[in-house]
């Protein structure tokens, strides 16, 4: 019976768990480079997604080297940045790279076609299990097995198979939510606004077709002290006289805002049980640093750069992934260490306010932890 199962197995020699930015970019990748690709994604496209939805310009040249025609969206370009604490106290900087505006809804599905362009097969099915033996992957969903020789995970930030994996972070509750809208409204196409409120941060920034994308985080503690998100904004959200500002004329554009809950910035493993993990489900970044995106799409090339060469006989599988892992520690784990750091010591108000009294006499220290959460062109 078992050998019966084997022989029904579909096969291809990788298959990438989730379909989001990191996945689908990978996928794009591995496929240009004329492998077989599998991209096994439980949602369907487009799709709304709880980000930031800011990508810094670090990787616009990685992007235009697969032939990814992100013109073609309209994004919003964007090169400075407002910050301000919950007193209204507000500083502002240029951007040292620079970045651009666009909603996941509409470059998820942009990358999903340019995918299925490619030769990568795309279905829609959720992974249940993943079993690694005899040199090869064996993966059951929902509808069927099937058999690789590499599995990229790319499924977010929490999954049911970090259950099944049992990874240390999944078993610790984390305190934050994070809430996403769009909104119609008065706001600078070049400018993205970082605006701190007790109990969490939100990010405001243009994205195509002159939507304002606000994406906020949360400290679930005080969240549940209301009834509901728009009393929340009200008594809380607002009380920092910029937010105040922004979501008395703001128009909402979506029935509700999206919600997701149990956000965890802990430390991750970027290998694990084989599989090479990358976007949020190798490490989520502090929105302080606001350039998940970006990192998501610089996994994506990291592990892809390190599976050709493995699927070349270039390099063994454990050379494969200690590679990876090198890099992605090298790239990453200070970025996201830096993070965590500027995300506790925002939570202490009267530090929150000396620092920002330190960055208005010396402003071009902003740059610098920009500088430093943030990576350069690759």
């Amino acid at each position: 019976m078992k050998s019966l199962i084997l022989l029904n197995m579909i096969n291809s020699e990788i298959t990438i768990i989730g379909g989001g930015l990191a996945g689908l970019i990978s996928g794009i990748h591995l496929a240009k480079n004329g492998f077989s690709v599998l991209i096994i994604e439980k949602n369907t496209y487009p799709k709304h997604k709880v980000c930031g939805e800011y990508i810094s310009n670090e990787v616009l040249d990685y992007l235009k080297s697969l032939h990814l025609n992100i013109e073609s969206l309209q994004p919003k370009k964007i090169d400075k940045l407002s910050f301000s604490l919950v007193s209204g106290k507000k500083i502002e900087t240029i951007l040292p790279l620079g970045g651009f505006g666009i909603s996941r809804y509409c470059l998820d599905a942009y990358l999903f076609n340019e995918a299925l362009k490619m030769g990568c097969k795309v279905i829609k099915d959720t992974v249940n299990d993943v079993v690694f033996k005899d040199d090869h992957f064996e993966i059951s969903t929902n509808e069927n097995s099937y058999e690789s020789k590499i599995v990229l995970g790319a499924f977010g930030k929490r999954s049911n198979l970090d259950l099944k994996f049992k990874r240390k972070f999944i078993n610790n509750k984390s305190e934050w939510l994070g809430v996403k809208a769009h909104y119609q409204m008065d706001f600078p196409d070049d400018l993205v606004g970082l605006h701190h409120f007790k109990g969490g941060y939100c990010g405001v920034s243009k994205i195509q077709n002159s939507l304002v994308n606000i994406c906020y985080l949360s400290d679930y503690k005080s969240f549940k002290k209301h009834k509901n998100i728009e009393e929340y904004q009200e008594k809380v959200v607002s009380e920092n006289p910029n937010l105040k500002k922004i979501f008395d004329t703001a128009i909402l554009k979506f029935e509700k805002p999206l919600t997701i809950s149990q956000i965890s910035f802990e430390e991750k493993q970027s290998v694990e049980n084989h599989i090479l993990m990358i976007g949020d489900t190798a490490g989520l970044i502090h929105p302080l640093c606001g350039n998940g995106m970006a990192m998501a799409i610089h996994s994506a090339k990291l592990a892809s750069e390190e599976v050709t060469d493995y699927l070349k006989n270039k390099i063994s599988r454990t050379q494969m992934e200690a590679n990876y892992t090198h890099k992605w520690n090298t790239n990453f784990k200070s970025r996201l260490k830096l993070g965590r750091l500027l995300g506790k010591l925002l939570q202490q108000e009267n530090l929150a306010q000396f620092v920002m009294k330190i960055l208005m006499l010396f402003p071009s220290l902003l740059s610098v932890i920009i500088k430093k959460t943030h990576g350069k062109p690759i």
